[in-house]
């Protein structure tokens, strides 16, 4: 572990994990997302923002291989987090993998619970098919909640037969009913995430009348007939560890080539803080390989 990745984890321990435990409300967290974001992130020379007639933020940096792109749906919980939250790790991996990466700014809750997000992942999927994309020209990715969304929309398109290349995630949210022991026995080890609030962001996500269980939300539940192959990167020190795990042995158990990273102290979607750690870049290589060896 590098002497920086010491340094984040203690940050994000005594400074960030208590501002997360006092934050009031899902647009408080929107506003400390997006003002980190801005802040701490660091935007890689020659970024572009390309938005299409659909919304749909493309980002590119540096030349990329035409017609094949990757559909990255960013983290944030469901409530939080956008195009230009991620713009500066999405760039990197686009300059990494040579390709243009598209990120949707899908539909936040509360004002608009599950399943908007999902519905918006099939939208955009179905444009980039509209497009003249062909299903193997795409791989699908991930942070977080939006992790658990591109897992979502895998089990979709695997069940109607037009399943992606390939499929990665960082460390993805798959269980909206916490059954997982890792919310209990990494309480106290994650420097990042609070528990005790995730019992109120299912609330915001998952309305009355939905079960948590619902695979559009818990992609841990889902079915992914004849799926393509699939990277999970995550930490072990991760309330959602068990998460991760779980759905690792779910995907093998469904068919599919699964690879795992697993770092032993790393945060929550490290990725984040290309430029601050030397983890992140070599995760971000990985997964731009991964995404190179499947189109």
């Amino acid at each position: 572990m590098s002497r920086a990745l010491n340094l984040l984890v203690a940050g994000l321990r005594h400074l960030v994990r208590p501002r997360l435990q006092r934050v009031k409300g899902p647009e408080e967290a929107r506003a400390s997302f997006e003002r980190t974001a801005r802040l701490v992130f660091q935007t890689p020379p020659y970024l572009c923002h390309i938005a299409d007639r659909a919304g749909l933020d493309r980002i590119r940096c540096g030349p990329c291989t035409p017609g094949k792109i990757i559909l990255y749906f960013h983290g944030g919980g469901y409530i939080a987090g956008s195009s230009k939250s991620h713009a500066a790790m999405l760039g990197r991996l686009s300059r990494l993998s040579g390709l243009e990466v598209c990120a949707p700014d899908y539909p936040l809750a509360p004002e608009h619970p599950a399943p908007a997000a999902f519905d918006a992942a099939v939208a955009a999927w179905a444009h980039l098919i509209a497009s003249g994309y062909a299903p193997s020209d795409v791989v699908i990715g991930g942070d977080s909640a939006g992790g658990g969304l591109a897992l979502a929309l895998l089990s979709h398109l695997c069940r109607a037969g037009t399943p992606p290349a390939a499929l990665f995630a960082m460390s993805p949210w798959c269980d909206l009913t916490l059954s997982g022991e890792s919310l209990t026995r990494n309480a106290d080890r994650d420097p990042f995430l609070p528990v005790a609030r995730i019992r109120e962001l299912v609330d915001y996500v998952v309305p009355a009348g939905m079960q948590p269980a619902d695979p559009r939300v818990s992609p841990l539940f889902a079915a992914f007939p004849d799926c393509p192959p699939v990277l999970l990167q995550y930490g072990e020190t991760e309330i959602l560890f068990d998460d991760c795990r779980r759905m690792a042995e779910h995907l093998r158990v469904s068919g599919a080539e699964v690879s795992e990273y697993l770092h032993p102290t790393a945060p929550h979607v490290w990725h984040l803080f290309d430029g601050w750690i030397p983890e992140a870049r070599r995760s971000l290589c990985d997964i731009a390989y991964f995404a190179r060896m499947n189109l």
